[in-house]
């Protein structure tokens, strides 16, 4: 039984990373309902449906949140990169571009592999001959 979130198979994927894709998926599908919601409100002219639509986007717009915050607390450097843009004013590019240099630059100091890779222990090899 094959999933779109997965590019892997499925079965050698450890648990937490399948987790993480079903909220990944999960994170589409809300962003997905939202724009269609949008669409639907813009052209409505029944005043109770829209309500009836606003209040539906609006739970959406809940559940989206929750999927990010979830997706969020598991990679603490993408919650570093979103910190540096969410919710600032001015431009979005330019926190983008700052928030992501930063937060890099400071995994890369401390040495810390990058959102969940592995070191080879190349490392570990110089000054000995092979």
């Amino acid at each position: 039984m094959g999933f779109d979130q997965y590019h892997e198979p499925p079965d050698e994927l450890p648990q937490e990373t399948r987790t993480f894709a079903r909220l990944c998926a999960s994170l589409t599908e809300e962003a997905e309902a939202i724009g269609w919601y949008q669409q639907r409100i813009a052209i409505e002219k029944d005043q109770e449906a829209l309500a009836v639509m606003r209040d539906a986007q609006g739970e959406e717009f809940k559940h989206f949140s929750m999927d990010l915050e979830f997706l969020l607390r598991r990679i603490p450097l993408w919650r570093e990169i979103a910190e540096g843009i969410l919710f600032q004013e001015g431009d979005i590019v330019e926190h983008g571009e700052e928030a992501e240099e930063e937060a890099v630059e400071g995994e890369a100091a401390k040495g810390a592999p990058l959102a969940g890779s592995v070191s080879l222990g190349i490392g570990s090899l110089r000054g000995q001959q092979l």
